[in-house]
């Protein structure tokens, strides 16, 4: 693919989508047109996140990163999927990543009280929060304090969206209350020696399957782990433009934020909902050419409620749309399907779906 600049994709200041100056709101709206329908990737300024608060947690997490193995193991929780807890390394596996692991730990929460109806019919999506015994100063805290300041950008960032494309303002918000929202904090593992420039990427490429994915930014940590500029210009986010007939692979571009903003990405859900008019975002993560450096990141994941059926809307139900979109389906079936794609949930988590009840005929005929 050709390489661009990241200076091609648009920036949205939050305050003209909430500043009620209809020519502000269009030029906000005209760029998110832009940047979601051709990039699936917007910079984000005015977003509310602290950069001092998120580089406080960082130190807390990469002191919970740095405890051995064992110590770690018992919030490394498969029976609930890693939706909670920790996240050990070689665990999760893009689905277009021919099967190799992505070389990171991470430590998912939710950030909001869950849904307890959901929390009935979808168990393992809405877990209770896992927390270390012993957490690190500011870890609890910080991850839920990031975790909320970044779901709120969220809405505001949706509700622009909806306006972008002519629907009502609470079109996409108000399918994600109280959906299994999740905040996750990522440690990208040092590469050894041998594995410098090699086909290791910290993160394949892949897209992200919920509504909206919010990206605070992260940092280097060098090979004595401490806080560093990039070791190299090999390592970063890419991602991958819409195919045209020019460029039917799409263009290669890097996702490095201008300062002060942060990055918010189209999932699976946005696009289906738009029919496509919204692109999820093909993205990896590279990792640097040279040996003995971490990355820390941190990422907040919007969904749509399990209860609500992922179908392009009325507005976007085109032909074209429903054949690449049908059949309709429940997202929390839609989610289930995706986490044993992934590799976090078990392919028994597919026996959830549908009649469980087959055998009862069965013990019924047998007088049990």
């Amino acid at each position: 693919m050709a390489e661009t600049s990241s200076l091609n994709i648009p920036t949205v200041d939050l305050a003209d989508l909430a500043s009620g100056d209809a020519s502000r709101i269009e030029t906000a709206a005209a760029a998110l047109r832009e940047a979601f329908g051709v990039f699936g990737l917007v910079y984000i300024k005015n977003h509310g996140v602290d950069t001092q608060a998120l580089n406080r947690f960082y130190d807390a997490f990469a002191a919970f990163i740095a405890r051995p193995a064992e110590e770690k193991k018992p919030y490394g929780r498969a029976d609930i999927w890693y939706q909670r807890g920790w996240t050990p390394p070689n665990t999760e596996v893009a689905v277009a990543s021919n099967g190799q692991p992505d070389f990171k730990e991470c430590y998912f929460v939710a950030p909001y009280p869950n849904d307890e109806v959901g929390a009935m019919e979808f168990p393992e999506l809405y877990p209770e929060n896992v927390w270390p015994a012993n957490p690190p100063p500011y870890f609890q805290d910080g991850l839920m304090t990031l975790g909320r300041s970044l779901h709120e950008a969220g809405l505001k960032l949706l509700r622009g969206s909806a306006l972008a494309l002519g629907l009502p303002e609470d079109a996409f918000t108000k399918l994600c209350e109280r959906a299994p929202h999740v905040t996750r904090s990522l440690q990208y593992l040092p590469l050894k020696p041998e594995q410098v420039d090699t086909d290791i990427v910290w993160g394949e490429e892949h897209t992200d399957f919920n509504l909206l994915t919010l990206l605070p930014g992260g940092r280097f940590l060098d090979p004595e782990g401490r806080p560093a500029a990039a070791p190299d210009n090999k390592s970063g986010l890419y991602l991958r433009t819409r195919a045209t007939d020019a460029e039917p692979q799409g263009r290669k571009v890097r996702g490095t934020a201008p300062a002060g903003c942060i990055v918010a990405q189209v999932g699976q859900q946005l696009e289906i909902l738009t029919g496509g008019t919204f692109l999820a975002t093909p993205h990896v993560i590279t990792a640097p050419g040279v040996s003995g450096w971490q990355r820390q990141s941190a990422a907040h994941f919007i969904h749509v409620h399990t209860s609500h059926v992922l179908f392009p809307m009325e507005k976007f139900r085109t032909p074209a749309a429903v054949r690449n979109y049908a059949p309709p389906v429940l997202t929390g079936t839609y989610d289930i399907k995706t986490l044993v794609d992934i590799g976090l949930a078990p392919p028994s988590a597919l026996d959830k779906l549908g009649y469980r009840h087959y055998d009862r005929l069965n013990r019924q005929r047998a007088g049990e």
